[in-house]
């Protein structure tokens, strides 16, 4: 027994010295044949890294810039390997794959799931963050449809420490307003808040019954149906460079189909501005057309701007005395049948209207995906002219994606 005990000890490690001997390194070169420089995130097919490397599925690798320094990177649930690069204008960039067991990575995505604070799904990259609301919200009434913005000017990851002071401000806010001591209660309110910025950002965005920032909707002779509440969710990346969460909405009344169900797919990566949304529709007899945009709130009805494939504003945030903006803005660059105003008759709950973009006869099944994003004054965009650039940008670099060649040195 001892001795087939050692034979199988001598065979594994012939195993790994033969793996070892047959591992190899991966060039990747990347090429930007644009005038801009490019910062983003480049995706290759996992299985045919492990495969060029000569190691198995699951084995440890290490990313390497041109310089040697190790570079954080993902394997994500669909099969991708992504990692960010950084390519001057018409510039090559090369870096390096290698077997072997990769430093710790740090954390620039991630989201989850918030019980604690009525079913909330929040997530942040290192230039926002965004949330969703849950089945809790739905049964207490409160009337929030569309996609939040949360601000940041930090890159490290922030939500669940807002989440915990929050709650924990809270507690002691009411704690202090039984005892009668009103000033000691607002002064925790101000100390805890997420509304309120304590130096890395805040939650200064008004959604309401609105589609928020991003969000879509189905619609009905001209009209937005609005999305209520998801009822299931599946977070299928969380970092360090890629959040993604499916989720599923409770059945709706679209026209005359009466059990209509929203599916959508959203991921934000490392270093971007703007969120990707896929969605589709399960139960549809009839076709529809389909809008997604931004709300347009009473306290700033003249920065909207309405382009081919973009709508964009510079929404006034929850609270004038603020003195910033919250830039936000919805991007098709698969194209739309038209963006426009969707002004209402008179204001509702502060908003005037949405700038959207339509897509006319989406049936049932059919996917549409888009983008959805915000900026900060207080942060990398300091105003709605350098938001634009942003988005200019953005769309261009969709326009002309990076080449990307994998080989063997």
């Amino acid at each position: 027994m001892n001795n087939m005990k050692t034979i199988r000890i001598i065979l594994a490690a012939l195993l790994l010295v033969s793996a070892g001997a047959t591992a190899g390194n991966v060039k990747v070169r990347v090429s930007n044949a644009e005038k801009n420089q490019r910062q983003e995130l480049i995706e290759l097919q996992i299985n045919e890294v492990y495969k060029q490397l000569g190691i198995s599925a699951g084995q440890p690798f290490v990313v390497r810039d041109a310089i040697g320094s190790q570079q954080d990177y993902q394997i994500t649930y669909d099969g991708k390997l992504i990692f960010e690069v950084t390519v001057c204008p018409g510039g090559t960039a090369e870096y390096t794959i290698a077997a072997g067991v990769p430093r710790k990575m740090h954390i620039w995505t991630q989201g989850r799931f918030y019980p604690e604070r009525m079913d909330d799904i929040a997530w942040e990259n290192d230039r926002g963050a965004y949330r969703v609301y849950g089945p809790a919200l739905q049964r207490s009434g409160e009337k929030a449809y569309g996609i939040d913005v949360w601000t940041k000017n930090q890159p490290d990851t922030v939500l669940d420490m807002r989440y915990r002071m929050n709650r924990e401000g809270n507690a002691e806010t009411m704690r202090l307003k039984k005892a009668g001591n009103r000033e000691a209660a607002n002064e925790s309110r101000l100390a805890t808040s997420f509304h309120i910025d304590h130096g890395y950002g805040l939650d200064a965005y008004k959604v309401g019954p609105t589609l928020g920032c991003g969000t879509p909707a189905l619609m009905v002779d001209g009209a937005l149906v609005m999305p209520y509440r998801f009822s299931t969710y599946k977070i299928l990346d969380n970092g360090p460079l890629r959040f993604t969460v499916a989720l599923t909405y409770n059945p709706a009344v679209v026209g005359r189909d009466r059990n209509v169900i929203e599916h959508r797919i959203i991921s934000l990566d490392k270093n971007s501005n703007f969120n990707k949304m896929t969605v589709w529709y399960e139960g549809l007899t009839a076709r529809h057309d389909l809008a997604a945009g931004v709300v347009i709130h009473e306290e700033d009805t003249e920065s909207v701007v309405v382009g081919d494939r973009f709508v964009q504003y510079a929404d006034p945030t929850d609270d004038p005395r603020h003195q910033y903006q919250l830039y936000v803005g919805a991007l098709f660059p698969n194209g739309v049948s038209a963006t426009k105003k969707l002004l209402y008759d008179k204001p509702a709950d502060g908003a005037v209207g949405h700038a959207i973009g339509v897509v006319r006869n989406i049936g049932n099944n059919q996917k549409y995906s888009y983008y959805f994003g915000s900026a900060w004054s207080k942060a990398d965009v300091r105003s709605q002219a350098e938001w634009q650039l942003r988005i200019d940008e953005f769309l261009k670099a969709l326009d002309a994606p990076l080449k990307v060649e994998l080989t063997q040195p």
